[in-house]
């Protein structure tokens, strides 16, 4: 029996009527998230001696099983407490990876959990103590967070909840209202900018939900 090709399978699916689709799957949680190390074992450190996330998987190969390309890595994973895992591959050649040229370097970022203030405040310390610099603890209203940079120039984030599970479901009812308002906003911002009507550079917020911050 010939087993189809990814590409003839792809054109199948792309020929089903909507009533074909199979619905969304049920995504359980994040797997892993995956990062560029300058180094494994600098890497390491932080994460198992001063985060303590075990470290608990590693790949190594050659060649990309997903695109066959010759690239050869050692890719190792940290595991979290709910089972997750935050990987990295160190490409053996000491390169960092480049920090993006239109990005601030605040907006891309990696969010841990914590379970409350206590050992939000003591992870803080603990970070510290070895030298890492801390921004916070900062207060989202309904979660407080630390924030340090990685040895891999990746910012972290270690978030305790607050509000209850009760508040963020309110939140929630909302969520999509606002976004939708946004598009909206934006679209015709874009409208604007095309005709040359709009002086704006960029698209502020309908609303401004941390107005204590000037």
């Amino acid at each position: 029996m010939t087993t189809p090709s990814p590409i003839s399978t792809l054109a199948a699916e792309a020929t089903l009527t909507p009533a074909a689709v199979p619905a969304p799957a049920p995504v359980l949680g994040l797997h892993h998230y995956a990062y560029r190390a300058k180094d494994a074992e600098e890497t390491r450190h932080f994460y198992e001696d001063i985060l303590g996330l075990p470290l608990y998987h590693i790949i190594q190969s050659d060649h990309v099983p997903s695109t066959g390309e010759y690239c050869p890595y050692t890719h190792f994973f940290f595991r979290l407490q709910d089972g997750s895992y935050i990987a990295f591959f160190d490409l053996g050649d000491d390169e960092a990876a480049l920090p993006s040229p239109n990005t601030p370097a605040w907006v891309n970022h990696i969010a841990f959990s914590v379970a409350n203030l206590d050992d939000l405040a003591a992870m803080k310390a603990r970070l510290q103590a070895h030298g890492i610099d801390v921004i916070g603890i900062t207060d989202h209203h309904v979660f407080k967070s630390i924030y340090f940079f990685d040895p891999n120039g990746v910012r972290l984030e270690l978030s305790a909840q607050v509000a209850s599970a009760e508040d963020m479901a309110k939140e929630s009812t909302h969520a999509r209202a606002r976004l939708n308002e946004w598009t909206a906003r934006k679209n015709q911002w874009r409208a604007e900018r095309a005709n040359g009507t709009s002086a704006a550079d960029k698209l502020k917020p309908q609303h401004n939900d941390r107005p204590e911050l000037g």
